[in-house]
Parts: C-alpha cells; structure tokens; sequence
C-alpha cells in the first residue's frame, strides 16, 4: 500500500494542499477548526510529511547565494542497536559495501541513543524518505517494525526476534556455532565447562546449543552466569564463576567483548590462560585477532552477513511483496591462543 500523500490529508479535511503546508509548517495564519480538521487526517492516514524533499524545497527558495545540499541520492537506513561492539564494523562493512555498489548511500542511526531519548526507533528513516531500512541487532521491541515495515522493505541482520510479515532476517546459525566452540572445548579434554550467556534471542539459541552439547556427552546443568554482552559484564560474571568451590577449567562466553572481560578476571584471579584456565569467544572481531589477546573464537562472517542483508534489501527493492525468510550464515571455529587441555587432563 502506498504511503499517505498531502492530496490525501488535503481530500480527508476538506482543504487545499496549500493549507496542509501551512498547518505542517505550524503558520499562525490558520483557523483553529482548519488546523484540527488537517491534523486529524493526518493521524487517521498516518501521514507523514517527508522531510528530505521538504528541506530540498526550502532549499530551492533559498537566494542563490545560499550554499544548497546535493539532495536525492538514493539512500537506506541502518538502524544499529549498539555501537559498542565492534562486529557491527564488519557487517556494515559487507551491508555499505554492495549497497554503494548499487548507488545507494546509509544513513546511520544509533537505536540504543534514540531510545533512551523517547525518539521513535524508525520514524526518522521514512520522514527523510528512505527507500528501505536495515536493523541491525536485536531490538528491546520488535514491534517497533511494524509501522515502517508496511511502508518501506524491511530487512533484520543478526537478530533472531520474531519480526513482522514480509521482514527478511539475515544472520549466522547461532546453534552450530555455540556447538562447534563447546566441542572444541570437550575435545581438549574439558569437563568443568562454564557459560558467560547473553540476552535476547541469539543469547538465548547459544546458551541452549552450549547446555545441550554439555548434555549429549553426559554432563548435566553446567553453570550459566548471565552478563549485558559487555566487556564489564563479562568481567563480573566470570567473577562469580571462577569463585565457585568447583571452578571451571574453561569459559565459553556470549561474544568477544565478554571475553576479553573474563580475561581480565582470570588475570585478576592469578590464573594463567589458558594453563589455568581455557576461554573462548564468539564473533571473531578486530579485538580478538590483536596479538596480545589472540583469542579462540567463533567466526559468525560479520562481513557476508552484511552483503547478504543488502543483497535481500535490494531484492525487496525490485521485486516488493512476499513472505519474509530466515537466511543463516555458517559459522567457522577460529581456534588461537587462548585455549588448551586442562591442567592435569581435567576431571
């Protein structure tokens, strides 16, 4: 369905578009019962006004004098739910490098900031009138979608939420990758394994691989201490891990920036890795791959995820309509320094 125009709003009041200018631009030059009749059917339509051809409008009654902006580029939101991480820098690497192929440019968005500061999620991203909409991690409330998601295509990367109908998702098989790096770990000869877990969906699918691979070579409720995904998060959980009278011999943590927090417990702890303790990661980012951290972790190809999210984009984009798919990417071990067999072979 095609997205509510000021002929509509102006048909649904009974006024001109002129006057729909007028109420929109907040001119005192209108009559009180005119104005709430237009805002009206601008609520009932859910009209809203585009502000990138609005402002390219204002622009072109500016003197000439005046520097103009170069205006209608073809463009996509990306709306990112944490900045902090630094496997997002990859997949927006893999999504910008195949959308600017195509000439499209990203408009960035920090979810996480617009949140705290009671802005609408996507809103922003169809009053500048963007052609579709990337999100990338997982949202507190995906329903947030479902306005922009019946306007624009919608595309989630690296997110397991349920979204709304005709939303593509993109992400890395989060299950076989929780297994490869719990394998990994048993076959050193590990028994005492710990889990650093995570929130939300993909927190969810690899704390439940992790605890179902533990179960399948007999070891039954292995400890699970929960973190924010960060790396002080990840410090304070392994904290209380490693305080425990039967202290694991490895951790397997939600993702890499939790990692390097359970690193620093381990140094703090007078534990030497991985003679003392084994711990491993997931995501492969930059951090993992210093010299100094050199860290055993889960490649869930942050850069493919990326392309592949643009590739579905750009499909919405030619060919609209349909019912969304779940595209997984296959995971891969990145075995480093920071693991080996237990001290003593393990019990």
């Amino acid at each position: 369905m095609r997205p509510p125009t000021i002929r509509d709003v102006a048909e649904r009041a009974g006024v001109s578009k002129s006057l729909v200018s007028l109420v929109l631009r907040g001119s005192g030059q209108v009559r009180a019962e005119k104005r709430e009749a237009v805002l009206r059917a601008v609520r009932e339509l859910g009209y809203r006004p585009n502000a990138a051809a609005r402002s390219l409008s204002e622009q072109r009654a500016l003197p000439e004098s005046r520097p103009r902006s170069s205006g209608g580029s073809p463009m996509v939101g990306v709306l990112l739910n944490d900045l902090r991480n630094p496997w997002y820098v990859d997949l927006l690497d893999g999504l910008n490098s195949l959308l600017n192929a195509s000439g499209r440019h990203m408009l960035l968005a920090d979810a996480r900031l617009n949140r705290r500061v009671g802005h609408d999620l996507a809103g922003p991203f169809l009053d500048l009138g963007a052609d579709g909409l990337v999100v990338v991690g997982t949202l507190p409330d995906p329903a947030a979608l479902d306005a922009v998601a019946a306007r624009i295509p919608v595309v989630v990367a690296a997110a397991r939420e349920p979204v709304p109908a005709g939303v593509d998702v993109v992400a890395n098989d989060d299950e076989r990758g929780a297994r490869l790096v719990t394998e990994h770990l048993l076959g050193l000869g590990h028994r005492r394994i710990a889990h650093v877990a995570g929130y939300g969906a993909v927190g969810e699918l690899r704390r439940r691989s992790f605890e179902a691979t533990m179960r399948a070579h007999g070891l039954d409720r292995p400890p699970v201490e929960p973190c924010d995904m960060t790396e002080e998060g990840g410090y304070r959980a392994a904290v209380r891990l490693l305080a425990r009278p039967d202290r694991p011999t490895a951790l397997f943590a939600v993702n890499d920036m939790a990692c390097v927090g359970a690193l620093s417990a381990a140094g703090e702890l007078g534990l030497a890795v991985p003679r003392d303790l084994s711990v491993a990661g997931y995501d492969n980012t930059s951090v993992s791959r210093l010299r100094h951290v050199w860290l055993t972790t889960v490649d869930h190809a942050g850069h493919e995820v990326g392309r592949r999210a643009a590739r579905c984009l750009l499909d919405r984009l030619e060919r609209p309509g349909g019912e969304g798919r779940v595209r997984l990417a296959a995971p891969t071990l990145q075995v480093r320094g920071t693991t080996g067999p237990p001290r003593g072979g393990g019990d």
